[in-house]
């Protein structure tokens, strides 16, 4: 048998000591692999088990994992199983016997007269070793098999002296003998390929030990492929790296991944690497450093022929957009070969696809953009500052501060960007959470300077100081005025032409926008409203980005305010119109976070999940954005009383933002993962985050300061806290006071589990200045609490099912129930409780219990009565427990006087 050299198929599989006869235990390979291929180990499972099967054949891809899979599969048969393990290697293909040479090396010279005798005694060999015992042979073929250890193996499969499990990447590489078998069903395939992103993060658990975030699981996902090799050494470097850390009992990246010094990657490229052609070679090395190129440009420099032969090969992926951009299909790929190359060759490659002309910024997308930037920093060679503004703006809205902040400062303070440049540092500053910073960047900015720009840039740094000014409690007083002397300066400019497109006319539009995002900011939505719905009219204002953006906030105030089903109308209208504004920086970022308030307040949770998950794979792959996403998850998932599932999303985010503050979050994501640990009925968890939310401050909008205050004082509610239930109370008259009818029928909601009846007549009148279902859920349950009307409690307790609200679901059924019983009310109280009791199985800590429920009964008098509710006589009943009929009789007495109920089959979903 042959044994070769470490290869890129292989891996670390081919250290095993010895590859001869062996029972084969499970490796660590086996155990962090094993949850991601379940289904396909039930495959092999089958086959190796069945009667007419001769075995299995695993075929994929290099690195997938298919001598894991088998080695795991044949472990589970257990030692009552004797194992075989051969490998044909490339070598092994021209040698007679070649995979079979070590028990052609223990047969007696008696057999080695001929063919049929050394068939025979090989096949005595393996029965005599197997001692009466099944017999698994295990066969991996990373080269041919020779015809004579096929006639071998095909002989011993048909005289059932043992099962196979066969491992190639394909078919065709195996015997044609093996095909007939495959064809006539005697073989099953089964075909491995690289994991997908579910299965990439089952990996990762088992790697880890711990939770992972949401981030990590994608960047690691789109580096390696799905490769579960390239995995598993990509966690491995990364660990060794530091760059991998486990905070908050979650395991996260610390910053981007950079593969420099990847010892074991680098191993596994290059092997990869001495099987190309010089040309594919230097292709590999152009797309490394480029990222993406067009594919048009890819084939002038190198040739058609090259490119689609790379694409067959799956090294490259051509995507379907009109640019038709190629890129390396593995990411890891690039990233490791971009570290073995020189400064001189980058540059020489960067010459060689510009031919010496820098691309236009204004004709690249911001991904482009990004990597043209990182390339041309790479090459330790300078961005034009037309270049290095797009890019720092580019970085701001991928959330990558960081490069932002590079490119910003590679401008000049006599470039005419430099204006711009401090704006988009700003940015990035507040993205870090570092509004002090990101003011002293606009500070910078000279009274000359400033005087001396054209309106539009300049309303632009005032808008941008606005956005500062609001984060820092000591210059929030001061926006009012500032304002102001913006539209002093704009009506001393004006002159004659005050009509858009003037430029004037563009820049007041946009000093209103900062007005508008102040007034929301701060939560005075009512006062918002008019100017809001005048600017988002088409009729009234021409100008597209004002009036969209503008149309934006507008969603926001009108779901603030009571108008929720307005605000979802105008959400679908902006969804439409989102494409043909496609030029608009940042605008689908906008919408999007809009648009989740919007549905969130409504409460349309599972709309929130669906507006997050399409643009998950990009966000998850941007470390200050990623964080931001999950906790919106998260919060979507506890709002609608899903705590166990939302801490997955809230765990994660907390974990990266403790390493990232992103702005004005942190504290919300302390608050709802209080929130989601409380509705489980865990006290102390929930207490933990509730204390590290009081230590840390910080500044935040009014939409997440209300979020935070509600998760927080409603995690104190569920842990019995009465000055929680206070807070919510006070928090919805000053909601009331200022107009915000949502937020105020919202925190009354939480605040009346146990409210009087003021409580219910309020939240009575705030539902009737509301719209929609969860307006309607909340008058249901005020009316209904407060005249005591079961029916009127289901009636809320169906439309709350609608919208999967299980929390508020389980209120009104609890409710019902008491109120049914106490009216004598059976059909109604069964209806109740039978929901109740399905509902327990997904409402860890119902926020409110029957109190005259089942619980009022005594052991033995729910033992009768669930026997007596499934139609058992009362004979019978005794002879189960025995006791007299009588003792019987009177406990039933005792069931259907405490119950309410009048007969037997009114006990059934009471008990």
């Amino acid at each position: 048998m042959s044994i070769e050299p470490l290869s890129w198929e292989r891996g670390s599989q081919l250290n095993d000591p010895d590859l001869r006869t062996e029972t084969v235990g499970t490796s660590e390979a086996q155990r962090w692999s094993a949850p991601a291929r379940s289904a396909n180990l039930e495959a092999v499972r089958t086959a190796l088990t069945s009667v007419d099967s001769l075995g299995v054949v695993i075929t994929g891809g290099r690195g997938v994992g298919k001598s894991s899979l088998a080695r795991t599969a044949v472990s589970e048969l257990g030692p009552d199983v004797w194992t075989l393990q051969l490998r044909c290697g490339t070598t092994t293909g021209d040698t007679p016997y070649g995979c079979l040479a070590f028990l052609l090396a223990r047969l007696p010279q008696a057999y080695m007269g001929s063919p049929t005798a050394i068939l025979r005694g090989i096949t005595s060999l393996i029965r005599s070793d197997a001692a009466g015992r099944q017999c698994v042979i295990t066969l991996d073929t990373a080269g041919s098999i020779d015809d004579m250890s096929a006639g071998v193996l095909l002989n011993i499969l048909l005289t059932g002296t043992a099962r196979i499990v066969a491992v190639a990447p394909k078919i065709s590489d195996l015997p044609a003998d093996f095909h007939w078998l495959l064809t006539d069903r005697r073989l099953t395939e089964v075909r491995l390929d690289n994991l997908n992103e579910l299965q990439t993060r089952q990996v990762l658990l088992s790697l880890l030990g711990h939770r992972v975030s949401a981030s990590l699981v994608s960047t690691f996902h789109k580096m390696v492929g799905g490769n579960p090799l390239l995995l598993k050494a990509l966690v491995a470097e990364q660990q060794q790296s530091g760059n991998l850390v486990l905070s908050d009992s979650v395991w996260t990246l610390r910053d981007k991944v950079v593969l420099d010094g990847a010892a074991s990657l680098e191993d596994i490229v290059r092997s990869r690497w001495s099987r190309q052609s010089p040309q594919e070679q230097e292709v590999i090395e152009m797309l490394s450093c480029a990222r993406r190129v067009e594919l048009s440009r890819l084939t002038t420099v190198y040739g058609a022929g090259i490119v689609a032969d790379m694409e067959d090969a799956g090294l490259l992926e051509i995507d379907a957009s009109e640019s038709r951009w190629v890129s390396l299909r593995e990411m890891y790929l690039g990233d490791v070969v971009r570290s073995w190359l020189s400064i001189t060759r980058r540059r020489e490659l960067r010459n060689i696809l510009l031919a010496g002309q820098e691309p236009d910024p204004a004709g690249m997308t911001v991904e482009e953009l990004m990597a043209f930037a990182a390339w041309t920093h790479e090459c330790e060679a300078e961005l034009s500052p037309a270049m290095a503004l797009a890019a720092a703006e580019a970085a701001v809205q991928l959330f990558d501060p960081r490069f932002a902040l590079k490119y910003a400062e590679a401008l000049r303070r006599n470039d005419p960007q430099w204006v711009a440049g401090q704006r988009q540092k700003a940015a990035a500053y507040l993205l870090l959470d570092l509004p002090v910073q990101a003011m002293a960047a606009l500070d910078d900015i000279s009274q000359p300077q400033l005087n001396s720009l054209d309106v539009q840039e300049y309303a632009q740094v005032i808008a941008a100081k606005l956005r500062v000014m609001v984060w820092m409690p000591d210059h929030a007083g001061r926006v009012p005025a500032l304002l102001e002397t913006a539209r002093e300066r704009l009506e001393s400019e004006a002159g004659n032409a005050k009509e858009w497109p003037d430029p004037v006319a563009i820049a007041a539009n946009r000093i209103s926008l900062s007005e508008f995002e102040y007034q929301v900011f701060v939560g005075d939505y009512a006062a918002a409203l008019p100017g809001l719905e005048a600017a988002a009219d088409p009729a009234l204002n021409p100008d597209l980005s004002f009036r969209m953006n503008s149309a934006m906030i507008l969603m926001t105030a009108l779901a603030m305010t009571g108008r929720e089903m307005d605000a979802l109308s105008l959400m679908r209208q902006l969804g439409g119109q989102i494409s043909d504004a496609g030029q608009i920086v940042g605008l689908r970022e906008t919408f999007t976070e809009r648009a989740y308030y919007v549905l969130l307040t409504a409460g349309q949770w599972h709309r929130c999940i669906d507006l997050l998950s399409p643009s998950a794979r990009e966000i998850h792959q941007l470390p200050y954005r990623s964080a931001a996403t999950e906790l919106a998850a998260g919060i979507a998932y506890v709002f609608a009383g899903r705590g166990a599932v939302a801490l997955d999303s809230l765990l994660s985010a907390v974990a990266q933002l403790e390493l990232r503050p992103a702005q004005g979050i942190r504290r919300e994501a302390f608050a709802a993962v209080a929130f989601a640990y409380a509705q489980l009925g865990n006290a102390g968890q929930s207490r933990k985050y509730l204390d590290k939310l009081q230590r840390i401050g910080g500044a935040a909008d009014h939409v997440t300061r209300s979020i935070t205050d509600f998760c927080a004082d409603m995690a104190g509610r569920w842990l019995n806290d009465t000055e929680s239930v206070n807070r919510l109370k006070e928090s919805a008259r000053r909601d009331i006071a200022a107009g915000r009818y949502t937020l105020a029928g919202i925190s009354l909601l939480g605040a009346t589990v146990h409210g009087t009846e003021a409580d219910f007549r309020l939240l009575e009148e705030v539902a009737g200045h509301r719209q929609g279902p969860l307006a309607e859920i909340s008058r249901l349950i005020a009316l209904g609490t407060r005249t005591r009307d079961a029916k009127t409690l289901l009636a809320g307790g169906e439309l709350a099912a609608t919208l999967e609200l299980d929390a508020v679901e389980a209120r009104c059924m609890a409710l019902a129930v008491d109120f049914a019983r106490q009216a004598g009310d059976p059909a109604a109280a069964r209806t109740a409780q039978a929901r109740l009791d399905i509902l327990a199985s997904t409402v860890a800590s119902l926020p409110i219990v029957p109190s005259s429920g089942s619980p009022l009964l005594t052991s033995r008098e729910r033992q009768i009565a669930r026997l007596a509710g499934r139609g058992a006589s009362n004979r019978d009943i005794a002879l189960d427990m025995g006791v007299s009929v009588r003792t019987v009789e009177g406990h039933l007495y005792q069931v259907f006087t405490k119950l309410g109920v009048t007969s037997r089959g009114d006990l059934t979903g009471l008990v």
